[in-house]
């Protein structure tokens, strides 16, 4: 087990790792689509990329109707295995629209250092294909 500061400072280094091992400006929050942002998460169980649409429900049913209508392309060319979840809870009990691409059959933990590198390259790879799809597909989302 390890305390909260050491796990704290395990996760600091593995963000900061991530960045020197992939040094390259994301689009995150920065989609100009209001509420539709991009994620990384990784904790001691579990690692994935999400798309999450978290506007007033007009707006992100509206955005989450176009995003299933490139379901297929989003699945036969970028990312098979992302998985469409329209009424996901957060852990505050917010409930969004999200896509998501978890890292299976393989057990990871941000507090195991020797599971980093293959979770930095999941990660990078994974958002690096959610990007191009959303740069081709951007004009479509937004609509």
């Amino acid at each position: 087990m390890f305390s909260k500061e050491e796990s704290r400072q395990l996760r600091e280094e593995f963000w900061t790792s991530f960045g020197k091992s992939f040094p390259r400006k994301w689009i995150l929050y920065n989609t100009k689509i209001k509420g539709l942002s991009f994620k990384f998460y990784f904790d001691t169980k579990k690692a994935f990329v999400t798309l999450d649409l978290e506007d007033d429900l007009e707006n992100r049913v509206n955005c989450w109707e176009k995003l299933e209508a490139l379901k297929s392309i989003l699945h036969d060319e970028y990312l098979p295995k992302a998985i469409y979840e329209e009424e996901f809870y957060l852990d505050n009990g917010k409930e969004i629209s999200r896509i998501y691409v978890p890292l299976v059959n393989q057990k990871v933990s941000i507090h195991n250092k020797n599971t980093w590198r293959d979770v930095m390259e999941f990660l990078n790879n994974t958002m690096h294909q959610f990007e191009l799809f959303f740069e081709e597909y951007r004009d479509i989302i937004k609509g």
